[in-house]
């Protein structure tokens, strides 16, 4: 009931269901001889032959060790938004929600001596108006990730655009996990119309990414981005990070130094993270701490963060967090922001699940804010 609770981790996401491999030589499988006569006989219709083989061929190979593998997550909400500055609600049809959609490509080959060549790419997409990317910000390709790299005994080396681990850690402590639209901790954090205490993006370009092998449950990454700036080597993105996992008991540290995506008059962010999540059985425990210090400005925020999810029935459970951030700022006088979140999610299956949420968003000094939507998830 535990990782029904809140969102959804990589380990607990199905198997993809497509996987192209290449076939063996010396047996013809059903789909390769439906393919050669189709395409022998429509040759003007070859290239279709083939994207429609692919996907018979994967049908047999759902074991093979190396492939290529199709995967992703569609999700959508209709609702009401409200946040704390807002004069006037809003009424949306919106992507994501729970989790923003994307759809990736992955694959391995094994170089022997335990050790692998890997590859991701992974592009965000917009189901409620068929765009691509989370917005016209996004790279028009593959703006979640993409990266090559190899992995073995001593651990995985890749390099590319990757995920940030410090948002991959934010997500383990808190019930809403990676919603950048429901999570009270990540909207504080990460999205700008709710005034981010966190300078840089959920997802970091010219990575060189290194994740230790696990030990005793402790996993260590660390991540170094060059700002590709001629003559100043200075301009980087750097952090370590470590996850604690170990029966029911997780356990996150992060801290990440920003200096590529900073704003003038601010020439960078430190950033440290702190959490622990326990499944108790009957609920699951959420509790996390932010602390941000913003270069030259001399701004600093300090963010907390409660949360729960408690499982009400074989299949559905309720979520609820609370963030408060209190910012710190020489040059002029900034309330505190509390935000709350309140939701039900419920699985028909491992992989489509709906839920209802509730957002209350305050910011002292202004309007009272809040929002609620019904939504859905798939995974493919």
């Amino acid at each position: 009931m535990g990782e029904r609770a809140g969102h959804r981790t990589d380990a607990s996401r199905p198997q993809p269901r497509i996987i192209f491999c290449p076939c063996q030589a010396d047996r013809q499988s059903p789909s390769a001889f439906l393919l050669e006569n189709f395409t022998m006989r429509h040759p003007q219709r070859a290239a279709v032959g083939r994207l429609f083989a692919l996907f018979l061929i994967s049908a047999g190979l759902a074991h093979a060790e190396d492939g290529v593998q199709v995967y992703g997550l569609i999700g959508s909400y209709a609702g009401s938004i409200k946040r704390s500055d807002n004069v006037e609600r809003t009424a949306v049809v919106g992507s994501g929600g729970l989790t923003t959609s994307w759809w990736g490509i992955r694959g391995s080959e094994d170089l022997g001596d335990g050790t692998k060549g890997i590859f991701q790419v992974e592009q965000f997409f917009q189901p409620d108006t068929g765009g691509a990317g989370r917005s016209t910000a996004d790279p028009a390709g593959f703006s979640r990730s993409g990266w090559v790299g190899l992995s073995g005994a001593y651990g995985q080396l890749t390099i590319g655009r990757h995920t940030s681990p410090y948002y991959v850690s934010m997500q383990m402590v808190n019930p809403f996990g990676s919603s950048v639209v429901f999570s009270p901790l990540v909207v504080q954090s990460y999205v700008a119309a709710f005034s981010n205490t966190v300078i840089g993006d959920t997802v970091w370009n010219n990575v060189i990414q290194y994740v230790a092998p696990t030990v005793g449950g402790l996993s260590t990454t660390v991540v170094y981005a060059p700002g590709e700036v001629a003559g100043n080597s200075s301009v980087n993105n750097a952090g370590i990070h470590l996850r604690y996992v170990q029966g029911k008991l997780s356990a996150v540290f992060s801290a990440q130094r920003v200096r590529t995506a900073a704003v003038a008059p601010s020439t960078g962010q430190n950033a440290e993270l702190a959490g622990v999540a326990y499944d108790a059985g009957w609920a699951k425990l959420y509790a996390s701490a932010q602390a941000t210090d913003n270069k030259v400005t001399n701004i600093t925020s300090r963010t907390w963060q409660l949360g729960t999810s408690v499982p009400v029935t074989k299949s559905g459970s309720i979520l609820a967090s609370w963030a408060r951030s209190t910012i710190d700022n020489p040059a002029a006088v900034v309330g505190d922001h509390n935000t709350a979140g309140l939701g039900y999610d419920y699985y028909f299956s491992r992989r489509t699940d709906v839920y209802v949420t509730y957002l209350y968003d305050h910011i002292d000094g202004k309007a009272k804010g809040n929002s609620y939507a019904l939504g859905i998830r798939h995974l493919f």
